[in-house]
């Protein structure tokens, strides 16, 4: 019986060149992007379930814009077998809470019969980490956030290590489970297979009827969350230069800075 992970990505915009829109998201057409680095981790952590198991089929999956395809053949390149894109105007807007809402859509209506999802921990264009967790609950499963390797594997359940800042911890899960996975340091390198499979696989294009999708849950209409007022940071750096200035200066110097500050707090 094939094994089936489901593996979420991102696509994010270079942090360098972010730009807004007239409702402060993220303008996401027309710019350079990239595989969220938490999802890179994602998507080897799949391989390596398969590398223990060759009857896995690992399905990919993202929402945004039909650029966002773009990704997606990355990930089949990669290692993946199938993918999916969710793209429609109503989803345009969504936060962590819409977003978790359309992802678990698309698994109850596409994949019902999924062993296991996978995620990155967190995007870097956001940096919540809201949305792996929100699926699991809506999907009803176990998740186990924060993990960094697979120890071991069977189709009834799997170990893993998780980091928690203190120590590392082993955590055997049952199937089905969701993953977040905290490693943003992963770089999987396609071979000519790899881009020979992902230049003849077809993305499964989806919209929010093909996932049974309720239109005042998904997109801005689903988003508790507003953004007031979205911008980049002016940073400003003033300098004083001490010429000729003894050790003792210098000291002197240092705690009246330290007084002023103290003083601003108080």
């Amino acid at each position: 019986m094939t094994f089936k992970v489901i593996v979420c990505i991102k696509q994010v915009p270079d942090t360098n060149d972010i730009r807004w829109t007239k409702n402060n998201t993220i303008q996401r057409e027309g710019l350079d992007s990239i595989i969220n680095p938490y999802d890179l981790s994602a998507v080897q952590l799949a391989k390596n379930i398969k590398f223990l198991n060759e009857d896995t089929e690992i399905s990919v999956v993202t929402m945004g814009p039909m650029q966002a395809q773009d990704i997606l053949k990355q990930a089949i390149a990669m290692g993946c077998d199938k993918a999916f894109l969710l793209s429609d105007k109503r989803f345009s807007g969504a936060d962590t809470l819409a977003t978790a809402y359309t992802l678990s859509q698309f698994v109850k209506s596409i994949i019902p019969d999924f062993n296991l999802i996978i995620c990155g921990q967190q995007a870097v264009d956001g940096d919540t980490a809201q949305t792996p967790s929100s699926l699991a609950e809506k999907l009803g499963i176990e998740q186990l956030t924060n993990v960094i390797a697979l120890k071991s594997f069977n189709k009834d359940n799997s170990v893993w290590i998780k980091n928690t800042c203190d120590y590392m911890q082993e955590v055997r899960l049952p199937h089905p489970a969701l993953i977040a996975a905290s490693a943003n340091n992963t770089e999987i390198l396609p071979d000519i297979k790899g881009y020979m499979k992902a230049q003849n696989t077809v993305i499964n294009v989806l919209d929010a009827d093909d996932i049974n999708a309720n239109e005042q849950c998904i997109g801005l209409k689903g988003s508790p969350t507003q953004v007031k007022n979205a911008y980049r940071p002016h940073i400003e750096r003033n300098t004083e230069l001490i010429e000729n200035a003894s050790l003792e200066d210098y000291t002197h110097f240092i705690i009246n800075e330290i007084n002023k500050c103290k003083a601003n707090n108080d």
